[in-house]
């Protein structure tokens, strides 16, 4: 076990994990770097080269924008959402890049911002990763200071050219008490100390910070996901990007309080879902127009865990805080899982790594909100999965907006499905969460690369923006 809770959640900004949030902590890496190296004085241009997924898809998702962002020194993570567009406005109206707010050097695009729509890979890169951004430095003689070779792998994480897989800096440098690798260690190492794989998810992180700071971490990461969820209900108007998506979820969150206040919805077992259905929307519909969000694993996926979350607290009798703590340490395992084992990049294994992935991450967690043992846990990850293998990832536009935001509340519900299957049967089944896992990887990597967030096939192709 490699990977955090808290690197795995992580509060950003939309539209998308691997194509805003990894892009713009690649550049302010970059341009860290120099500034610790003492050479931010001697900059006098910078070229930015995107390739791959970023290219193709890279102006849908806001790749432009988190760049030039990352740059300035602005995180994803405490930048407030209201101050994006004056300060690229700034920029491009002065055609002047304040390097991490100190150092200004001038900056054009398309002169200095370039996208490689034609190349997959940086020319002469070790690692190949669909998601590569080339940043290079020179002087006033227009001599190459430096040149950093970048990839966004998922979940905002990234990697530097030939680096490893994105690991938790903190977790590389710890010995944690139970580093499982597989399902199979993690069932077997709960079974042998007599834990659920909430405890022992907990008595690793524990290993990293105090125990409460772990609970206040999580809390804060469920109160942004409501927040998230609240503004999504109540936020009205057209999404950016020119397909001219109306927001949904303010007129449907209305419609079932309507139903509901008139008595029409009482009768319905099935209304909770159309809830389900609303909190996701509304939470991918705020991701689309680039608002607070937490990354669940993906910014493309951001809503299917808050609205299983929100579903346990507001539909389940008896649910609790440690019942939404058990969901999330329990979500948190199984990430790790797709995360190590696997991918959560759509621009590497398609929707599946996603959605897919979000999908099995709710249907464990809220196995475990519920009180199911680990077995049950185990099998409702396998079932979400399982029923996601082969989702391509071809946003129409290279937007963050169709199919994804109904993908979302799609995944969701199928999430409830999975956890309710799971717990209504008996713990034998034939497919383990680990052979799922292998099976989305091998899977991802045979899907033709039109089809893994490219907007060169599916959807995006065949279906006419107006």
């Amino acid at each position: 076990m490699k990977t955090s809770l808290f690197d795995l959640y992580k509060v950003g900004v939309g539209p998308s994990s691997s194509h805003t949030m990894g892009p713009m902590r690649a550049a302010r890496r970059f341009a860290v770097d120099f500034a610790d190296a003492g050479l931010l004085h001697r900059v006098a241009a910078l070229r930015v080269e995107l390739y791959g997924s970023l290219a193709l898809t890279g102006i849908g998702h806001g790749t432009d924008r988190a760049v030039l962002l990352g740059l300035s020194g602005e995180e994803a993570s405490t930048i407030d959402p209201a101050t994006i567009e004056p300060k690229l406005a700034t920029i491009r109206s002065t055609r002047m890049l304040l390097l991490l707010g100190r150092h200004a050097i001038p900056f054009r695009e398309p002169e200095h911002l370039i996208f490689h729509r034609d190349q997959m890979y940086p020319p002469g890169a070790v690692t190949q990763h669909p998601n590569g951004v080339r940043f290079t430095a020179f002087d006033s003689a227009e001599n190459v200071l430096r040149t950093g070779t970048y990839f966004s792998i998922g979940g905002g994480f990234i990697i530097a050219d030939g680096e490893g897989a994105g690991d938790s800096p903190l977790m590389s440098t710890r010995a944690l008490p139970y580093p499982f690798r597989s399902a199979a260690d993690l069932i077997e190492m709960a079974t042998r100390d007599r834990l659920s794989i909430r405890q022992l998810m907990l008595r690793n992180e524990c290993a990293l910070r105090p125990e409460a700071d772990v609970r206040a971490g999580i809390l804060h990461i469920w109160q942004v996901m409501q927040a998230c969820i609240d503004r999504g209900m109540t936020t009205e108007g057209i999404l950016p990007g020119g397909l001219g998506v109306r927001r949904r979820a303010p007129r449907l969150a209305q419609r079932l309080r309507e139903k509901e206040s008139a008595g029409k919805g009482s009768g319905d077992p099935l209304a909770p879902l159309d809830w389900v259905t609303v909190y996701a929307m509304a939470v991918n519909e705020e991701n689309a127009a680039g608002g607070r969000v937490v990354t669940a694993p993906t910014n493309g996926a951001a809503g299917v865990i808050p609205a299983v979350a929100r579903y346990y607290s507001t539909f389940c009798g008896g649910a609790d805080e440690p019942g939404i703590l058990r969901f999330f340490l329990t979500s948190a395992a199984i990430g790790v899982l797709y995360k190590e084992n696997a991918s959560i990049s759509g621009a590497e294994v398609g929707c599946q790594g996603e959605v897919g992935v979000a999908c099995s991450m709710a249907a464990g967690g809220l196995a475990a909100a519920l009180g199911g043992t680990n077995g049950e846990v185990e099998h409702a990850a396998e079932i979400a999965m399982e029923h996601n293998l082969g989702m391509t990832c071809d946003p129409i536009g290279g937007l963050v907006q169709i199919p994804c935001i109904e993908r979302n509340a799609m995944g969701a519900v199928k999430a409830v499905h999975a956890c309710r299957i799971a717990m209504n049967e008996t713990e034998e089944h034939k497919v383990s969460l680990d052979q799922v896992i292998k099976t989305m990887y091998q899977t991802g990597l045979d899907m033709q690369s039109r089809y893994k967030e490219t907007s060169l096939a599916g959807l995006a192709l065949n279906v006419i923006e107006c």
